[in-house]
């Protein structure tokens, strides 16, 4: 029996770190697992929004990946409840509320994992107790949330 893909949540952080020194080995490894389809991406139109200001060859890093390895998911009236719920909950503050949205639109699609180089808001283990405190009181899964370096090395 063949595994299931992994679908991953992509926040702007990663694609960023594809040309930043420090996370720039690890991005671009995961970028190569995703080329070879052990990883289904999920990214939203939060992320598209945000990628406009960044340089254009960071841009391109997601307009490149063929369509077949991506999946492209809407902001909806529920994630913006669910990240309103976080920061009422005091997850994080109100400064982060466009980290919450990440957070819950991949929550209420059902990713796998959520990958995120932000260590601050998202990839911080008081954050995501948190964020999966609020996912258990409102119904929802919780989230597994990961950097790069976490899902791109694995035994075979």
């Amino acid at each position: 029996m063949k595994d299931r893909v992994a679908k991953i949540y992509l926040d702007t952080s990663v694609f960023g770190g594809y040309f930043d020194a420090i996370f720039e080995e690890d991005t671009q490894m995961l970028f190569e697992k995703i080329k070879l389809g052990q990883f289904k991406v999920v990214y939203s139109n939060t992320t598209e929004d945000e990628l406009l200001g960044a340089p254009n060859k960071v841009q391109n890093l997601l307009a490149n990946l063929s369509n077949d390895l991506k999946t492209r998911v809407e902001l909806t009236e529920e994630a913006v409840n669910l990240a309103d719920t976080y920061l009422a909950e005091n997850v994080v503050g109100s400064t982060s509320r466009s980290d919450c949205f990440h957070i819950a639109m991949a929550t209420i699609n059902q990713v796998d994992i959520l990958v995120s180089w932000n260590f601050k808001h998202i990839v911080n283990v008081k954050r995501i107790r948190g964020y999966n405190a609020v996912n258990m009181k409102l119904g929802y899964k919780t989230i597994d949330i990961r950097s790069p370096i976490e899902i791109i090395y694995n035994e075979d």
